[in-house]
């Protein structure tokens, strides 16, 4: 099985603006997410940005395509990479977000597989559990609920399944004896892609639902893209959002900015 990846890299991040250039230990944050997807099994690795400072970092470390600024998701920016490179229709495209220096490249070889084992899937993701109630609670961890044949039944920031007879007083407790492990899952940022569904994608306006959550993928599952979901082989450290994430990461990898 044979697949690419493409992170894509936005300087002008609402939150912490140059994100994908923010020195960790030595060297800029895209050219470490863009490292370990090389450790993965993917046959190329390509960044995709609009900006010449983050291509200019990354000049003989990894091939960049210079996309549109105008992009309204990661997905239709994906796209744009994939027509000009001219893949196949039935070529399979992994999206590793470009706040992501820690992913384990286990988990890009998962995501890539599971799509290609499930032919009727135009998606793939992941997910894990969640076993803290403010990250149940918390709109920013998005959730997903998934069947038993493991195709997404919805995504949602508000904290799915509801439990009807332990939240209906307002409580927020979800341990002891009748919460089981496996209840809730967080949805985890990385996708696998058949290029014939990119191209597809873009020709769709944003869903209804897609614009109330702020979550691409509801606009696949409006226009009933099968999207395939299962639980990550490997622990996905969390990304970097904030300024306090980006601090954290330096000190836990030894560098200084």
């Amino acid at each position: 099985m044979g697949f690419s990846v493409v992170v894509p890299a936005r300087y002008a991040s609402t939150r912490l603006p140059g994100k994908p250039l923010a020195d960790i230990a030595g060297k800029p944050m895209v050219v470490r997410v863009a490292e370990r997807c090389q450790q993965s099994q993917a046959g190329q690795v390509y960044v995709a940005t609009d900006d010449s400072r983050i291509a200019e970092a990354l000049v003989g470390q990894v091939p960049v395509v210079m996309t549109r600024e105008d992009h309204p998701s990661g997905t239709d920016r994906l796209q744009e990479v994939a027509a000009k490179l001219e893949l196949a229709d039935d070529d399979i495209i992994v999206n590793v977000q470009g706040d992501e220096p820690l992913i384990p490249p286990s988990v890009i070889n998962q995501v890539a597989a599971n799509l290609a084992a499930n032919p009727s899937s135009q998606m793939a993701t992941l997910c894990e559990p969640i076993e803290d109630a403010d990250h149940l609670f918390n709109p920013n961890v998005v959730k997903v609920v998934f069947d038993d044949d493991g195709r997404a039944l919805y995504f949602s920031r508000a904290p799915i399944p509801w439990h009807r007879d332990a939240f209906a007083d307002g409580s927020r407790d979800i341990s002891g004896e009748r919460f089981a492990k496996g209840e809730w899952w967080r949805h985890i940022g990385i996708y696998a892609y058949r290029v014939s569904f990119l191209h597809q994608y873009v020709q769709w306006p944003p869903a209804k639902l897609e614009q109330l959550e702020s979550l691409e993928q509801l606009r696949a599952m409006a226009n009933g893209v099968a999207i395939h979901v299962a639980p990550a082989i490997e622990a996905v450290p969390g990304g970097v959002d904030t300024q306090e994430d980006l601090e954290r990461l330096r000190t836990q990898l030894g560098g200084q900015a």
